[in-house]
């Protein structure tokens, strides 16, 4: 199947998609990307992410929030970003079938989607990148009460320089956790997957690592046919 961009309607009001078919001979899942507050389904990090993804055998749908689309830089009210995540799944349910579906992605994006995810939204894994758990230099303000309800698979990856995640924080917060949640530290990378120069990494090497871990743990999910 080629590239598909779409319209999708949320509400009364419309955002733009795309679906990539993975560039690997075979295609193991189609996820469902959603970028974080400061980006958008174009920017930088959601390219090199989805691209790297693909090569590993992912389908990749990007889409804008509503905010984002009408070129605001003020995130919508959480419930409005998880309705929006919901009207891109179900466009993917109608235009691909896919044999197995993942919702996550980058930061505020991944947080929407664990918010479905904790409410038993119909989706096979969840793939967290780079998850808020705090607000930068606010530790004490966790967004973690939900995370205990979500059942289905998670993976998460997150860099051990995180701002937003503090590793001690994250670890404390998963031992409420009772679902197939892989937790995965980036050596050295911070909340934009970024490495400093003397780790000896490029970023590009983030995200094949990323992209690596993300394809061995969606191919031991259950696929949907």
């Amino acid at each position: 199947m080629s590239k598909q961009e779409w319209k999708v309607t949320v509400g009364t009001e419309e955002v733009s998609a795309v679906y990539e078919p993975a560039t690997s001979p075979e295609q193991a899942a189609v996820f469902v990307c959603a970028h974080g507050a400061g980006g958008s389904m174009s920017d930088k990090g959601m390219l090199a992410s989805a691209n790297a993804l693909r090569a590993r055998g992912f389908g990749v749908v990007r889409f804008n929030f509503l905010y984002k689309e009408k070129k605001s830089s003020r995130p919508d009210a959480m419930p409005k970003l998880m309705e929006t995540v919901s009207a891109v799944v179900a466009r993917v349910h109608q235009e691909l079938e896919p044999n197995r579906l993942i919702i996550g992605g980058r930061s505020m994006g991944g947080r929407a989607c664990s918010m479905l995810a904790s409410e038993d939204f119909d989706a096979d894994g969840l793939l967290l990148l780079a998850y808020p758990l705090h607000p930068a230099g606010q530790p004490e303000k966790l967004r973690d009460a939900h995370l205990s309800k979500i059942s289905m698979p998670v993976l998460a990856l997150s860099g051990t320089r995180d701002a937003l995640c503090t590793r001690a924080l994250m670890e404390r917060a998963l031992e409420t956790v009772s679902t197939p949640w892989q937790m995965r530290w980036i050596d050295g990378a911070d909340h934009g997957f970024h490495v400093l120069k003397a780790s000896g990494r490029t970023d590009d090497d983030v995200m094949q690592e990323i992209a690596r871990v993300s394809s061995a743990w969606v191919g031991e999910l259950p696929s949907r046919v």
